[in-house]
């Protein structure tokens, strides 16, 4: 596969809300690049998102503004903020609770790219 050079704006009119209970924003998501996806999260103060896990496809957090704390299978719950990276391995059960008075907002990278065939909700 060859990646041609671009820059791709988002219009944030395509946020959109999910099952899940968080806004999703797709920044980079396409069968032209099945290696990687990139999305922006926002969840809103004092929600936890659903226990759910992701078949096939590691995420990454990576978070850019709030406070919360995220849920792993075989991982003690740990309090995140701005500049933490959370790894999820793929098929691992995972929440992320918004425990500040403002959105919680990170970036979910996905590797390969986040479909959803893959998500499996667990509640």
């Amino acid at each position: 596969m060859t990646i041609v050079p671009s820059v791709q704006s988002s219009d944030e009119a395509a946020e959109y809300f999910t099952e899940e209970r968080c806004h999703i924003l797709e920044l980079a998501n396409s069968p032209d690049n099945p290696d990687l996806s990139v999305a922006r999260a926002r969840v809103e103060p004092g929600v936890t998102t659903k226990r759910h896990r992701v078949v096939g496809t590691i995420e990454r957090y990576v978070l850019l503004e709030g406070t919360g704390r995220v849920f792993i299978d075989g991982l003690e719950a740990k309090s995140v903020g701005p500049g933490d990276v959370v790894v999820i391995p793929a098929g691992v059960s995972q929440s992320i609770s918004n425990t500040g008075d403002r959105d919680l907002v990170f970036l979910c990278i996905c590797n390969p790219r986040f479909e959803w065939g893959n998500y499996e909700s667990l509640e």
